[in-house]
């Protein structure tokens, strides 16, 4: 089991999208090196442990609540699209992350980018993650 926790860290390691994992009391329990270059101005690494509702406004809050709660409701809710980045050409989703008995344990911001890749395929020499 131990190394299946590895692999899968490093899955979340090597991902070039931000992830930011917090526990049901929204205290931001793991970040990827993407979210800490990404959330840099934010304190970075420094926002581990801490809050993420404390990183948005009111409203936004109320809608992580909301989202949360429903994911509570049914192991079947877990996947909820949540806004379209324009800049960055993205779509965002809130996931529940849950235990093997269907039961929610966590959640994560997924982006999911539009852009086609510009990385020629298979290109060994040069392709640089």
């Amino acid at each position: 089991m131990e190394n299946i926790q590895k692999i899968f860290k490093s899955v979340l390691e090597a991902d070039r999208a931000a992830v930011v994992i917090c526990d049901l009391d929204h205290t931001i329990i793991y970040m990827n090196p993407a979210a800490v270059g990404r959330y840099a101005k934010w304190g970075g690494k420094d926002l581990l442990g801490k809050s993420l509702l404390t990183c948005h406004n009111e409203k936004s809050r109320e809608t992580i609540c909301k989202v949360v709660d429903w994911f509570r409701a049914s192991k079947e809710n877990n996947l909820v699209y949540t806004f379209y980045n324009e800049k960055e050409n993205k779509d965002v989703y809130m996931v529940a992350l849950r235990d093997d008995a269907g039961e929610l344990i966590a959640y994560y911001e997924k982006h999911e980018y539009r852009n086609r890749e510009t990385m020629k395929m298979y290109d060994l020499l040069s392709s640089k993650q």
